[in-house]
């Protein structure tokens, strides 16, 4: 089975998911598509692919069985749904909404016409990662006790003055929800469910609408406590995107550019396993993006072609989600967020 697959916005993102499914034998890219009816054209004639100014009209001709949505985060609902009403298969980039509201309804939708909504996680598939998760699996940890996060990345005022949306509320957010967001959810995802959240943002060297810096503390269900720092506001350059997860028996660390580096693997019963993991899992292969998407991509043609559900969908695209709200509703408020809350205060997506 080929998967004929279309793309809604040729912006940054849009060139590696045409590279990827125009490579990969599971699927074919049909056409694409962006409001920038010229961008779109330039990116549908460098792949040989159809172009349009409207996906709506994309949508009608060429009935893909797949359509990714790569527009600014902000439009990522109102254009998944729409897209739901024709197309079986909705994948959605990072967050796939900016509000809860939002996150919900896609999912109801999706659950009531029987729509498989897809929201890309491909940090998941990093092999440091992979092997971090089948370590806590297999309770090599024990008892989790902190665990941290650390974006330190350098975005200067003319990486926001690219476009008009970039770090508004209504459509981008900050430093926490477009360069961490999947940090944080590669947190919650090892942690599990959340119980409080105490947070401060700050908007230091750019001039936007949301924060270039934030910091948050998190205690978990668990009882297990984790830090969260995120900031476009390094200089001169880039410098790490990292977690730890510390346990009772041992200790993980993964940095790199991209969560892609294993930097520390130690526990205090080793296993005959422990001495090929800095070899053999210490980095992905060339291209740190590509590789990735390129596992989660092989994800979704395996839920699609089997009919299966998705591996990463909606209600595991919104925890992540849900714990930027709850940041962001903490910062506004400079009081602690205990869950389940109802955001208030939280200005993303407005």
């Amino acid at each position: 089975m080929t998967i004929r697959a279309a793309l809604i916005g040729c912006g940054r993102i849009a060139a590696r998911h045409v590279g990827l499914l125009t490579s990969m034998p599971e699927f074919a890219l049909a056409a694409v598509s962006d409001v920038n009816a010229d961008k779109a054209a330039r990116v549908g004639s460098r792949a040989g692919v159809p172009s349009y100014g409207d996906f709506r009209e994309m949508l009608a001709r060429e009935k893909p069985d797949l359509v990714h949505v790569l527009t600014p985060s902000g439009t990522h609902a109102a254009i998944a749904l729409e897209a739901m009403e024709t197309v079986e298969n909705v994948l959605v980039e990072k967050p796939m909404a900016l509000s809860l509201a939002d996150a919900d309804t896609m999912i109801e939708k999706a659950d009531r016409l029987g729509r498989r909504l897809f929201v890309v996680k491909q940090n998941r598939y990093n092999l440091p990662v992979v092997k971090l998760r089948d370590a806590l699996e297999r309770g090599r940890f024990g008892r989790l006790t902190l665990g941290a996060i650390r974006v330190r990345w350098c975005r200067r005022q003319d990486y926001y003055d690219q476009d008009p949306y970039r770090g508004t509320w209504a459509l981008d957010g900050g430093a926490l929800t477009n360069q961490a967001s999947h940090h944080v959810d590669m947190l919650q995802w090892m942690f599990g469910d959340v119980a409080e959240v105490f947070a401060m943002t700050a908007r230091q060297l750019v001039n936007i609408e949301a924060e270039d810096t934030g910091i948050a503390v998190v205690r978990f269900a668990s009882g297990a406590v984790g830090t969260i720092e995120a900031t476009t506001a390094a200089r001169p350059t880039d410098i790490e995107a990292s977690i730890s997860v510390l346990g009772e028996r041992g200790i993980v660390e993964i940095g790199g550019f991209a969560l892609n580096e294993m930097k520390r693997w130690t526990f205090e019963t080793e296993q005959e396993e422990d001495g090929d993991v800095l070899s053999t899992y210490r980095t992905n292969p060339p291209d740190v993006y590509g590789f990735g998407h390129h596992a989660y991509l092989s994800g979704v043609a395996r839920s699609i072609a089997r009919g299966e559900a998705p591996e990463i969908g909606g209600r595991e695209g919104r925890k992540s989600l849900e714990l930027i709200v709850a940041i962001y509703e903490s910062a506004e408020g400079n009081a602690p967020v205990n869950y389940p809350f109802s955001p208030k205060l939280c200005r993303l997506g407005k």
